[in-house]
């Protein structure tokens, strides 16, 4: 029977004719898992929304946010992240680091990435033929990164590296064949960074301010450092990246919408909200339950996996008129790719600045923009991404 935790049902994309049946016939379904507990599929929008506003009844700590079930050294590891913290201390990380993702403060970042954004597009244009993935759209989340955090210039490629293998550990290709090395090496990193940072003065920029903070009355420590990086650099890193790459081929796949982008870049805010829809970055967050529940006429048993899957909700019929479809012109678009609730994305201003000034800046750099091979996906059944592809630019 096929399983949505298998990686290998996502590899020629979203089974989405899959999820559609499962929407109308069993729109929380439970899914079978090779050699560990299966896990409970919550299909609607509705429904998601309803598991994500009840963080104390669908815990993100007791069992972590994978379906998965992780050693206990890796799930405490994944306990000190934001995205798998419960009340109430996910409200004592999250609100001192607030004011820093607020729009207007993120707003003020335009300038800094709209240069990096030049400067990637400058680099593409000299080469022509690119792998879009990797030669465009993961320097500026990686540059954007590494400034907003201070982290010396000369580390930035090999924490990119880094949080890639720890994103793609169901792609033998990428990941190879130690599985957990990237978050492992990006924690000791930032564990290092964060002693050498206390020994310097105070610097504008977000280490500082998390260093400098109490949360829940104390400072953060190293370790818990370690895993506020490893989530910040993955969450800014991974994410963004795919966005911008899935982004471009949503774009390809319809010219006549990217025609209308071009004839009207006031159109790419609902854009970037349409591809966050429709190509939804991560296809799901794993919740456990902590009491016996019952959720759209099924009985959940304590200690049950629940897994809330963005990319059925997002093409969830009763919300989205002509769900199945892309439309730049969408709106409103009530899409959970950024979560809802408790857990929506601290970044998610950043997120949509960097879309907007990034395809601003490549729709006006490339007149022709083609597809030149065949693009490959991840092998994931987390992670909704290309790590291929193949595209020429013409100027």
């Amino acid at each position: 029977m096929t399983s949505l935790a298998d990686p290998d049902v996502f590899l020629d994309g979203p089974p989405h004719e899959l999820l559609t049946e499962l929407r109308a016939t069993t729109p929380v379904s439970w899914q079978e898992m090779e050699g560990e507990p299966g896990f409970f599929a919550v299909l609607h929008h509705a429904d998601v929304v309803n598991v994500a506003r009840h963080p104390t009844l669908y815990s993100a700590s007791t069992g972590g946010v994978v379906l998965e079930d992780l050693a206990e050294s890796q799930l405490e590891m994944m306990r000190l992240m934001l995205l798998a913290m419960d009340p109430p201390r996910h409200a004592e990380v999250r609100r001192p680091l607030a004011d820093s993702f607020k729009g207007r403060v993120i707003a003020d970042l335009e300038p800094r990435i709209r240069g990096i954004c030049r400067e990637l597009m400058a680099d593409a244009a000299e080469r022509g033929e690119v792998e879009f993935v990797h030669d465009v759209t993961s320097g500026l989340p990686t540059r954007v990164i590494g400034q907003l955090m201070g982290l010396p210039e000369e580390d930035w490629d090999m924490i990119y590296r880094m949080a890639e293998r720890q994103n793609s550990g169901q792609d033998a290709e990428i990941a190879g064949e130690v599985d957990n090395s990237g978050v492992i090496d990006m924690a000791m990193y930032a564990i290092e960074f964060a002693g050498r940072r206390r020994s310097e003065p105070p610097r504008e920029d977000l280490t500082t301010l998390v260093l400098e903070t109490e949360f829940g009355g104390a400072p953060m420590s190293d370790i818990d450092f370690g895993s506020f990086f490893v989530q910040l650099v993955t969450a800014g890193n991974d994410t963004t990246k795919t966005m911008l790459s899935s982004g471009l081929h949503a774009l390809l796949l319809h010219p006549d919408q990217l025609a209308a982008l071009r004839a009207d870049p006031g159109l790419i805010p609902g854009a970037v909200e349409e591809i966050l829809r429709w190509a939804n970055p991560l296809h799901y967050f794993r919740r456990t339950t902590t009491a016996d529940t019952v959720l759209h006429d099924v009985e959940i048993p304590a200690g049950s996996k629940v897994a809330m899957y963005y990319t059925s909700a997002n093409r969830d019929e009763a919300v989205f008129a002509d769900s199945q479809s892309f439309d730049v012109h969408r709106s409103p678009n009530p899409h959970l790719a950024f979560g809802i609730g408790e857990h929506f994305c601290l970044g998610v201003h950043l997120a949509r600045l960097e879309g907007r000034v990034f395809f601003e800046e490549l729709l006006a750099t490339f007149p022709r923009i083609e597809l030149a091979g065949e693009p490959v996906r991840l092998r994931s059944n987390l992670n909704n991404a290309y790590k291929r592809l193949p595209v020429t630019l013409g100027t």
